[in-house]
């Protein structure tokens, strides 16, 4: 009897119907096609070893992936998640236990004692699904774990983006502390030719006083960078979890090759940015919605519980397993809403206006990505340029410094010309710097925009 009971249960779980709403993905709000681009192409570079070539930032990366606190705690995160949908889940299968018990005592009717004995299994209380509310909630539950699993990998995703920036700023100011230190020396140069000048009285007092200025400018700029440099290197230990090696860590921007970080094709269609995990988290948000919604619905339709349980009885403990009378007993019961104060309405608006709100967030949340290609895109049409031109104009503005200390060490030009020339060109090489850590940094926020992962899969 009791396995015919459990086979009911069974039958009926199966037959139940979901009242979610059906379910369509919202539209994208963006163009089809990337500005700037003519590919239609519906992928892009998924894995960073793909994208960091260099095998020092590499290694850095694959020991963040592992010892970044952001990255385990968004792994912890899921582990959470997918212990709640277990818990859910659970709801939709009866709960069986097996009891043993006896008793043994007289009554004022009786002149002996009584004594009896049962072992029996029972289902207690179990909700028969009919309406899906317990699927609903199910589906809920799982979404919201695949949503943190996505929401953990858009984590990875930033934290190597985070970190390869924070590699290529450190390449930066080693660079603009070396330009630092090549200035503050030819300051202290040019400071000794000019008290040379003055003393033979071919230099006036001011001529000393500008040289001065120069290299003490230089001088603090020094002890800038190397503030910089060490707050750098504070920012990648952070982000790597652990202390990294000098070994591992970059020289100046000169220094690295050209692949250091690959530039991605940008010839795409808008739609990958669907693929992004931020945008894959926003869409399972509000899937679980749309299973709440479900689960509100049923609410307002009966509930089924049943309580049953089948053994064996006997009066004596002994005698329970051989010679017992089989026992049964079978209670279900339904429960009719009638009257809830407006509870199962409120919830029921509750979940259509989070809907609402997560669709909302959905179409930002793409929004947001294609601003974040487009701009990097934009970036990336005038930087080729911008860095020639800039080459150029330091090249030029190093001949133009050269000359004017020929001219001024010949008797048969200013100081002042002079040290224009060397500000100006100092200026120029700080921009330089500047842009080739943009063009840089350029190429890992595409990358990243586009929707690049940290891993080959998801979780």
């Amino acid at each position: 009897m009791f396995r015919l009971s459990v086979l009911f249960i069974a039958f009926l779980s199966v037959g139940c119907v979901s009242l979610d709403p059906n379910y369509q993905r919202p539209d994208a709000p963006v163009p089809a096609s990337l500005p700037g681009t003519q590919g239609q192409a519906t992928a892009v570079i998924g894995n960073w070893q793909q994208v960091v070539k260099d095998p020092r930032l590499n290694k850095v990366v694959s020991m963040a992936l592992n010892s970044n606190r952001d990255v385990q705690k968004a792994i912890a995160d899921i582990d959470a998640a997918r212990a709640q949908f277990g818990e859910t889940r659970a709801s939709l299968f009866p709960t069986v236990n097996a009891e043993l018990t006896g008793s043994r005592g007289r009554t004022t009717t009786t002149t002996g004692v009584n004594t009896t004995a049962q072992a029996d299994g029972a289902v207690s209380s179990f909700e028969l699904d009919l309406f899906g509310r317990n699927q609903s909630l199910s589906r809920a539950a799982r979404e919201t774990w695949l949503a943190s699993e996505y929401t953990a990998q858009n984590t990875r995703l930033t934290m190597v983006a985070e970190l390869s920036t924070a590699w290529v700023t450190l390449a930066a100011d080693n660079s603009n502390l070396a330009l630092a230190q090549q200035t503050m020396t030819s300051a202290a140069d040019s400071l000794k030719i000019v008290q040379r000048q003055q003393q033979i009285g071919t230099a006036a007092a001011t001529d000393v006083s500008s040289a001065m200025s120069v290299y003490q400018q230089a001088r603090a700029s020094v002890a800038s960078y190397q503030t910089l440099v060490m707050q750098d290197k504070n920012a990648i230990n952070l982000l790597a979890g652990q202390t990294v090696a000098d070994s591992l860590l970059p020289g100046t921007l000169e220094s690295l090759g050209d692949n250091t970080i690959t530039l991605v094709p940008a010839g795409v269609a808008s739609s990958v940015l669907l693929k992004r995990p931020d945008i894959q988290e926003a869409e399972h948000n509000l899937l679980s919605a749309n299973a709440n919604i479900g689960a509100a619905r049923a609410n307002f339709f009966p509930t089924i519980s049943l309580t049953a349980s089948a053994g064996v009885g006997s009066d004596s403990l002994s005698s329970l397993f051989s010679h017992g009378m089989s026992v049964w007993s079978f209670a279900p019961s339904i429960s009719l809403p009638l009257f809830s104060g407006g509870s199962n309405m409120a919830q029921l608006r509750y979940a259509e206006a989070e809907k609402k709100g997560l669709i909302a967030t959905y179409e930002k949340t793409i929004q947001s990505a294609f601003k974040d290609v487009a701009d990097a895109l934009a970036r990336r049409q005038t930087l080729g340029e911008q860095l020639d031109a800039q080459r150029q104009y330091v090249a030029a503005e190093q001949q133009t410094f050269d000359v004017a200390m020929k001219r001024y060490q010949a008797g048969v030009g200013d100081y002042l010309t002079a040290l224009t020339a060397q500000r100006t060109l100092w200026s120029a090489q700080q921009t330089l710097i500047e842009l080739q850590q943009t063009e840089l940094d350029n190429r890992i926020t595409l990358w990243q925009s586009l929707g690049g992962g940290a891993s080959s899969s998801v979780g």
